[in-house]
């Protein structure tokens, strides 16, 4: 078998899949999140490695396997998120820094008003936003008594989550990361395929801290000797939605899929070229599997299923994420009720920092059911905003969009979604495709598959859903939406 470690925002699991792509066992357990103040999000990294090695024995055991019957392991991440560690005891000087955290907004906001973002563009494919890594690594450096001395003295390394496990996975012997993951840290040319030295000069982040960077398929190292009673090669790694539009196989340009998660990705394929996008969209590295660069256009949505998580702890208006389809569903439409969940900004088309959530257009008839159906609503009309900016940028109109993660599995959201887009939503029998996308790179990367071709065969369709609602009732819907969108921006500044 082929197992996938995939390790999310909230939490790690392993997944094995056998030669067929069929899930054979999971195991997953949930991690504490921590906000020290408002806009920050930190995780523990001993607990990330601690559950992750954990799910990992748990797994193998639901198997009924042994560890030498795993031919490889692929890594799946949260990808921004930060690291920094000692390398000689292996410990964190402090708390990841997560994706969603804002805490850099200021010192990306001095970048621009040095006029670099059009060059940190030009040459990564991102903005200056304090969604990526690089600013987060110099906030450590910074504030951590010690830190940048010990840095530019070798002392310490930096890594997303990836990195972070592979040191741990080898005994604290290999300190590397993907194209993919690279690609996501402010760091890194997408036109060079290497780590950029004005770019680390400008994000004050010394050289010496960088792991190296490799492919996404092919061995790049062993487990170490006693950690699962065999050494098992790792043999894939790429960010969550890199890995995810490899699992959908969507390889070819044109295909795009949206990843229903804690945020909500989508991923357009766009082949050997780079796409500059006109509308705040951001260029990535894709997965390769044959050393030729490839790449993706990408919308980020910082707040999606995270919108559902809210409503159960923060308002308690639901007891488990469950609850919220039949609640949404007791109320026929959203009753004029918009909820933008900008709680830690807005991310594409609109890379507003300052933008705060909102619910709009509350009368005395509103109602939880209102409010539920707000906030599943405000998933698909986020992934509307991005999918309209992408077609715009590259000229393709999409024919189908595949669909995956957590949310996907709400019917009534996926056919709201097809209805906004007016385009068909596809959603496949295996939906762990971001684990399924680390497996099939790992398992490419060992002969365990020999062609692509193989893969594409194994792709199903589970179900489709097919737009219905009038174009004349979206683009009312639409301009509800984007007004409370506008209300929201800038309320942090």
């Amino acid at each position: 078998m082929i197992l996938a470690l995939d390790q999310g925002t909230t939490s790690s699991r392993a997944i094995a899949f056998d030669g067929n792509g069929v899930i054979r066992a999971v195991a997953q357990r949930e991690y504490a999140q921590h906000y020290p103040q408002p806009g920050w999000v930190e995780h523990d990294p001993a607990e990330i490695w601690a559950t992750q090695l954990a799910v990992t024995h748990e797994a193998i055991a639901r198997a009924g396997v042994q560890a030498r019957d795993i031919k490889a392991i692929g890594i799946t991440n949260q990808r921004e998120t930060t690291v920094v560690w000692e390398r000689a005891t292996g410990k964190a000087v402090h708390n990841a820094i997560v994706w969603q955290d804002r805490r850099t907004a200021a010192a990306c906001d001095a970048l621009k008003a040095r006029g670099l973002e059009a060059t940190i563009t030009a040459k990564t494919g991102l903005l200056a936003d304090a969604y990526f890594s690089g600013t987060k690594i110099a906030w450590i450096l910074d504030q951590v008594p010690g830190a940048r001395a010990r840095a530019e003295a070798g002392e310490l390394a930096f890594g997303t989550i990836d990195s972070w496990l592979i040191w741990n996975l080898t005994g604290c012997a290999v300190h590397a990361t993907d194209v993919t993951n690279a690609s996501r840290t402010l760091l890194f040319n997408i036109n060079t395929g290497d780590w950029d030295e004005e770019l680390l000069a400008w994000l004050k982040v010394p050289a010496k801290v960088l792991p190296e960077i490799c492919a996404s398929s092919g061995i790049v190292a062993e487990t170490a000797s006693g950690l699962f009673g065999a050494r098992i090669p790792i043999a894939g790694i790429a960010g969550d939605q890199q890995a995810a539009l490899f699992g959908q196989r969507c390889t070819k340009p044109s295909m795009a899929k949206n990843t229903y998660g804690t945020g909500c990705f989508m991923l357009m394929h766009t082949g050997a070229e780079v796409v500059q996008s006109q509308s705040r969209l951001l260029s990535t590295a894709a997965c390769s599997t044959n050393n030729q660069k490839q790449y993706a256009l990408e919308g980020s949505v910082f707040i999606g299923g995270a919108v559902v998580q809210w409503l159960r702890d923060g308002l308690g208006i639901i007891r488990t994420s469950a609850d919220i389809e039949p609640l949404a569903a007791g109320v026929p439409d959203n009753g004029g009720v918009y909820l933008v969940p900008a709680f830690t900004g807005l991310g594409s088309p609109h890379w507003d920092p300052h933008a705060r959530g909102v619910i709009m257009g509350l009368t005395r008839g509103s109602t939880a059911g209102h409010i539920a159906r707000a906030a599943l609503e405000s998933i698909a009309y986020q992934t509307a905003d991005v999918l309209n900016a992408m077609v715009k940028d590259s000229g393709i109109a999409l024919s189908e969009l595949r669909v995956d993660g957590g949310a996907a599995r709400n019917n009534a959201l996926m056919q709201y979604q097809a209805d906004l887009l007016g385009l068909r939503v596809v959603r496949p029998q295996i939906q762990e495709t971001t684990a399924l996308g680390a497996a099939y790179l790992a398992g490419l990367g060992t002969g365990y598959w020999k062609t692509s071709e193989q893969l594409d065969a194994q792709w199903q369709v589970e179900k489709i859903f097919d737009p219905h609602m009038s174009r004349d009732q979206v683009n009312d819907l639409l301009a509800g939406w984007h007004k409370a969108v506008d209300r929201s921006k800038g309320w942090a500044e």
